[in-house]
């Protein structure tokens, strides 16, 4: 079967980039999956999470990430996070 090319001789190739991380969250395995979203920050999973960034305090492979950072921590699979979330009452 022949190929024909367009008018200009060059191919259209369309990619179609997925990106995924695995990362361990409190001691769980998750994936978290996106189309071509870009790198996951802490406070971008914080809000795939449904997380106050005010109400947590998150560990990345065993160090403390500041809250004033959050941004601009990069997530990579394979890292471990620890986050806990305070709940106030009495």
């Amino acid at each position: 079967m022949a190929q024909t090319l367009p008018p200009n001789g060059r191919r259209t190739i369309l990619t179609c980039m997925h990106s995924s991380v695995t990362l361990t969250l409190n001691g769980e395995s998750r994936v978290f999956e996106g189309p071509a979203a870009g790198p996951l920050s802490v406070s971008g999973l914080l809000v795939t999470l449904g997380l106050d960034t005010k109400k947590v305090a998150v560990e990345r492979n065993e160090e403390i990430v500041p809250r004033s950072r959050y941004a601009e921590t990069w997530l990579a699979s394979g890292d471990a996070l620890e986050i806990v979330h305070f709940i106030g009452g009495g």
